[in-house]
């Protein structure tokens, strides 16, 4: 296949490159890597040990990973203006709400939902320190807590009166929102209308191409939410 994805299937980020390139018609094959990364031969290819992971020929080195790369690069190279526009201003708007995600929104999500899907923090978080129960749980319980202003900026600033952060159609932009939102039904977040909303309008837009790899995630979320 011309492009080889690496993936956990459990696992949001994944889900953002899994939606995209069956949106966009792309020829893929998966590998999922639960239980098989670290291993001398993924490191050899992929050193940070991340999925997923795009091998892919046309790469300087065979090999890309972090999710908003790999969507930027496959849009750039195939010429998928529908999901990564060419205009500077819009395009500079779809990067902004991708590393506003990765750098705000997702840090706070991750201290929330992590501990209840059973994945492990980043170093240098209280949920991997000595703090005591009580404080990890707070740690958590504030990150959940923060999570309501960053969901605001996208309401107000990155959709405001579009359905998209894309305009009409969803952007590689949007596929990551979604995705990312889908891991706070872990905890039970109460989301507001219109994000509910937004979602809905996701799944029936793209179709296939959205509820297939999304049934993954739901899935494993439903699975640590009432284990047998």
């Amino acid at each position: 296949m011309a492009n080889q994805l690496s993936i956990l299937r459990p696992s949001v980020n994944n889900l953002t490159v899994r939606i995209f390139v069956r949106a966009a018609g792309l020829e893929f094959e998966e590998d999922d890597m639960w239980g098989k990364k670290g291993t001398p031969e993924f490191l050899a290819k992929d050193p940070a040990d991340l999925t997923p992971l795009l091998e892919e020929e046309g790469l300087p080195k065979g090999s890309l990973w972090e999710s908003c790369a790999i969507m930027q690069y496959l849009c750039n190279k195939h010429g998928l203006d529908q999901f990564y526009p060419t205009d500077p201003g819009e395009r500079a708007m779809t990067d902004s709400a991708m590393f506003y995600l990765i750098g705000t929104f997702y840090p706070l999500l991750a201290r929330a939902t992590y501990p209840a899907l059973g994945f492990g923090q980043y170093p240098g978080e209280v949920a991997t320190s000595d703090a005591d129960d009580a404080m990890k749980a707070k740690a958590q319980h504030d990150a959940h807590e923060a999570l309501a202003g960053p969901l605001e900026v996208y309401r107000v600033f990155f959709l405001a009166d579009r359905p998209f952060i894309g305009g009409d159609r969803p952007s590689i932009a949007d596929m990551r929102l979604a995705a990312t939102l889908e891991f706070l039904r872990a905890v039970d977040y109460e989301f507001p209308a219109w994000t509910e909303e937004y979602m809905s309008r996701m799944e029936e837009t793209l179709g296939e191409a959205y509820s297939e790899p999304v049934a993954d995630v739901r899935g494993y979320v439903e699975s640590v939410k009432s284990p047998a």
